[in-house]
């Protein structure tokens, strides 16, 4: 049986691991073999340019260092600056700068250089992410004709807003070099097959870029998810319980409407808040009978964008209280730090409204950790935005346009009011679409499409694909 080569920006690090992913992949590994290849984590004088292997829990990892030049242009550059922003459709707030693409190509080109000679002929190359987009063409450059898949956890960005990314093209044809290109939702892939089929011809100077052939490229839609039973049985654990009791004691009736994200401008966290100002302003009763939690721990605050959104969440919450507040009772509690799983798998449980309202996101595994951890007799609601991933999935929760705060307003009154009966259809709903489309069975599925087809005589062989959805 193949070995798999997991390949992401970073590797993973001592301890509980944090989320579903590591687990999934994790797992993978000890059931095929191989290791997981990525940054340490280091900044250093000189790069490197060959991996150390590190046994990590259990886990063989394999780890290069950067300099501290080459990741600030890799990552905080054209990966943080110019493609997390173009592929969330915030070109505003994309930063260009000539150099970062050169630094990004670079970083590319050293983690292909320190694993090729780690790699055996069968191996399976799994690439996580924006960051290793180039990585195929670098190895297939190297010549590496291993089967490389590539899984991209953000979403795919519109026609328009990816012929605004700097060496779009040159990133496109890195795609084609791909065997399997995974999205996390169909949108995705109907923006990416929108490009395969109507490529614009290119406006650069000298000679003309030819059209991306992706005839050898299968492109589909794995919707990554989490693991529903495991949230279930943790939200009953007696860390949860401890979060649930010490939450009791200072809501008493007061129902929870409760957001967890990391503190991003596309989770569109200042409309959120606006729109729970909104539902006071609009129905007094909910005011002392509902409390707002936002929990969202620092994200990349290095980065301009990121302190403007800190900055703006601020102030939309200092003025929600200023307005609302009373001696004896406060609207939202605005948390900046992180809590471990078992305590968000509490806050979940307890929260009657699970607010998951991102402006354009993946998928969301917020959602469906807030749906595994309900009471199955008495559920609580998930307002979800539309232009989240899982929202495909999660088509009983109460959709919405997270820009359009008097619509999430509505969607909080509904939540809030809605009847158990329906509470209980809904949810048990949506926990069966959160059973199908767990983590585990994401990572076997994408693996098995991965994997070359084996002939009747029992030898292998290589599958052309058009550019497709699945």
């Amino acid at each position: 049986m193949s070995r798999i080569i997991v390949v992401s920006n970073r590797t993973p690090g001592k301890g509980p691991t944090a989320g579903g992913l590591a687990v999934a992949l994790r797992k993978t590994l000890a059931e095929r073999e191989g290791f997981w290849f990525g940054w340490s984590g280091k900044l250093v004088e000189h790069p490197s340019e060959k991996a150390r292997f590190e046994d990590i829990d259990g886990l063989s990892v394999a780890q290069i260092d950067l300099t501290r030049d080459d990741h600030h242009a890799y990552y905080a550059g054209f990966s943080n600056s110019i493609l997390w922003p173009s592929f969330h459709l915030r070109l505003d707030l994309a930063t260009i700068e000539a150099h970062w693409y050169e630094g990004y190509r670079g970083v590319n080109a050293q983690f292909a250089r320190a694993l090729l000679p780690l790699l055996k002929p069968d191996d399976l190359i799994w690439v996580h992410d924006y960051h290793l987009i180039p990585l195929a063409s670098e190895l297939r450059a190297l010549g590496v004709r291993n089967r490389i898949g590539f899984y991209l956890h953000i979403p795919f960005p519109t026609l328009d807003a990816l012929y605004a990314i700097p060496h779009h093209q040159e990133l496109m044809r890195d795609l084609s070099r791909y065997d399997l290109v995974g999205m996390q939702a169909q949108r995705d892939v109907t923006a990416f097959t929108e490009f395969a089929e109507h490529q614009a011809p290119s406006n650069l100077s000298g000679d003309p870029l030819q059209t991306v052939d992706f005839s050898r490229t299968e492109v589909a839609s794995f919707p990554i998810g989490s693991d529903p039973d495991a949230f279930a049985k943790l939200a009953v654990s007696p860390a949860a319980t401890k979060m649930i009791k010490r939450m009791d004691r200072v809501m008493g009736v007061q129902k929870l409407v409760l957001g967890v994200d990391r503190l991003d401008y596309s989770k569109g966290l200042p409309q959120r808040v606006e729109a729970y100002e909104k539902l006071l302003a609009n129905d007094s009763r909910f005011r002392r009978n509902v409390h707002m939690l936002q929990v969202a721990p620092p994200s990349r605050d290095t980065i301009k964008e990121y302190r403007e959104v800190s900055d703006a969440l601020d102030a939309m919450c200092g003025r929600v209280m200023g307005r609302f507040a009373e001696p004896d009772w406060s609207p939202l509690t605005y948390v900046k730090r992180a809590y471990g799983q078992a305590s968000l798998a509490g806050l979940y449980r307890l929260a009657k409204v699970g607010l998951v309202t991102p402006l354009r996101d993946g998928m969301n595994l917020v959602a469906h950790e807030y749906v595994g951890s309900q009471d199955p007799k008495d559920p609580g609601v998930l307002v979800l935005s539309r232009f989240a991933g899982a929202a495909e999935i999660f088509d009983t929760a109460i959709l919405v346009n997270p820009f359009d705060t008097d619509e999430t307003a509505e969607a909080l009154r509904m939540a809030l009011d809605m009847p158990l009966e329906e509470r209980i259809e809904r949810w048990q709903a949506l926990m069966n679409a959160a059973r199908r489309h767990n983590v585990e069975d994401w990572s076997k599925s994408f693996i098995e499409r991965l994997a070359p087809s084996t002939a009747p005589d029992g030898t292998t062989r290589d599958i052309l694909y058009l550019a497709s959805v699945a």
